[in-house]
């Protein structure tokens, strides 16, 4: 059933990936023919529209959807609007505010493309397509860097929210909201929702007349939708050529559908993932691109992987605890960083280094070597040395980095993820630890509105646990030390000092 071949190569393309450096042979592989088998109808049924996320109830359609989007309406509306605006000439600059992958994917996107000195460039270089920013927290040092070199008159907002609902995205629509206000501007003049149709900010944007509101698909989850609109609006305003990267990753979509097991490379992935972790994610994951434009790659596929497949449960309702842990960083930066670990350290991982063979500009260095031929020979080497101690290795090699290439990747990535999560009976496309987190931080909003309700008009002084105790919280005193230390160090009328043993608090 197997070949004995270890590369798999894209002939069209030059994609490539090779399995020599992992210590798998074909009797494993044989080993697997009912996950392949399972994997195989797992993923068609995805493709057919099953229902695919039970907990949600919903399709899940990212595969399929990008194979029609480049001929439809809401792409077509998309490319027009960024036309408008770069025609136009009002707005300099985007600012994209989401959070998770609504950040992630059009932030790995532009580092690969356009790279990281975009903003840079004056507008004649980037050909009148906008600088890009990004607010993916509800961090309020985040919000004050952006401010420092935002001209608001000049600057576009898309806010991208599935559910309308995400509060780090909402926080940082309030607050720019706001700012707009403090300067007597209306930032409805400037704001495009992107959001699900009826959404809590569908419905905000519809009523103070924003720009445009373009609707999100229910069945695409936000880790998923780098290919869908999330990923193309920025796309567009920033010059990229969004329908390149679709044909990327839709080719890739096509060799990842094939039912030949030995020459799938999504399904000889997740093999390697499978057995390298004895299917229980025992290995964690490296992802070292030798290019500095994937530096975020290892971020993107974090999300994509570790939100995929950490689940609790299996769809059987049975306690399995899975996932993947997922680092990384880039080389050769690597080698002065943590591949000291990898080399000698614990054997607890498998890495997989993307390469890049197009030298973006040939710079000599010596006796007719290149910048790029050393970066190369660093590659081999730290490919030889980790093999020369039995450490566990992947490569994949791309001719060149464009918006096609990077549309493989993902796309490899993403359907190897979903194999991989019917190997192990899981439901990739929910995220019930994020629930979790997210009710969790209500509790302590909560406990917040309690406490300052409580000490309304008090004066008091006393360590946490006399707070506590004085406000009838006992039982809550790690909980008010946290909150008070966040007081004390916003001007909110509450000071500590410290008696050498603990915070004592003082509330006037």
């Amino acid at each position: 059933m197997f070949s004995a071949e270890r590369i798999l190569t894209d002939g069209k393309s030059g994609f490539s990936i090779s399995f020599d450096g992992m210590p798998f042979g074909r009797s494993d592989l044989d080993g697997l023919q009912d996950k392949f088998a399972r994997a195989l109808a797992g993923v068609a049924d995805i493709e057919a529209g099953k229902i695919k996320n039970p907990d949600e109830n919903r399709q899940v359609t990212h595969f399929t959807d990008r194979m029609n989007y480049p001929g439809s309406a809401a792409f077509a509306a998309v490319e027009q609007f960024a036309a408008k605006v770069r025609s136009e000439g009002k707005f300099d600059a985007v600012v994209v505010n989401g959070i998770g992958g609504s950040a992630l994917g059009p932030q790995l996107m532009q580092y690969a493309v356009n790279g990281p000195y975009w903003n840079e460039l004056s507008a004649a270089q980037r050909k009148n397509n906008l600088k890009i920013y990004f607010l993916d927290n509800t961090d309020s040092s985040g919000f004050d860097d952006l401010l420092a070199v935002m001209v608001p008159e000049r600057t576009l907002h898309l806010v991208i929210s599935k559910s309308g609902g995400t509060q780090e995205t909402k926080n940082n629509m309030i607050a720019m909201e706001r700012y707009y206000a403090s300067k007597g501007l209306r930032f409805s003049d400037c704001a495009v929702a992107v959001t699900m149709k009826d959404s809590s900010l569908y419905q905000h944007a519809e009523a103070e007349n924003w720009l445009e509101i373009f609707e999100m698909a229910e069945s695409i989850g936000g880790r998923t939708s780098e290919t869908a609109i999330v990923g193309h609006l920025p796309a567009a305003l920033t010059g990229v050529d969004f329908k390149k990267f679709l044909a990327g990753a839709c080719d890739m979509d096509k060799w990842t559908r094939s039912a030949d097991i030995a020459g799938n490379p999504a399904l000889q992935l997740a093999a390697m993932w499978y057995l390298a972790g004895n299917g229980r994610g025992d290995r964690n994951m490296v992802i070292v691109p030798y290019s500095d434009r994937l530096v975020l790659l290892s971020r993107y596929l974090q999300q994509l992987v570790m939100e995929s497949l950490g689940k609790e449960l299996d769809l059987d309702g049975k306690i399995v605890h899975q996932g993947l842990n997922v680092f990384g960083n880039k080389g050769g930066t690597d080698a002065h960083a943590f591949i000291q670990q990898l080399n000698d350290g614990r054997d607890d991982f498998f890495a997989t280094f993307i390469e890049v063979l197009h030298d973006a500009r040939k710079l000599e260095i010596s006796g007719g070597v290149s910048m790029g031929d050393y970066l190369h020979g660093f590659f081999e080497g730290l490919s030889a040395a980790l093999r020369g101690k039995n450490r566990q290795v992947i490569t994949i090699r791309i001719p060149e980095l464009t918006e096609y290439e990077l549309g493989q990747i993902i796309a490899l990535y993403e359907r190897t993820v979903a194999v991989y999560a019917e190997f192990i009976n899981i439901n990739a496309f929910h995220q019930p630890g994020v629930q979790a987190y997210k009710l969790a931080a209500k509790d302590a909003l909560a406990l917040r509105e309690k406490l300052f309700a409580a000490l309304q008009g008090k004066s008091i002084c006393g360590s946490a646990s006399e707070i506590a105790s004085a406000v009838g919280m006992p039982g809550e005193v790690d909980g008010i030390a946290a909150w008070l230390d966040k007081a004390s160090c916003n001007d909110t009328g509450v000071k500590r000092e410290f008696n050498g043993q603990n915070w004592v608090y003082t509330l006037k």
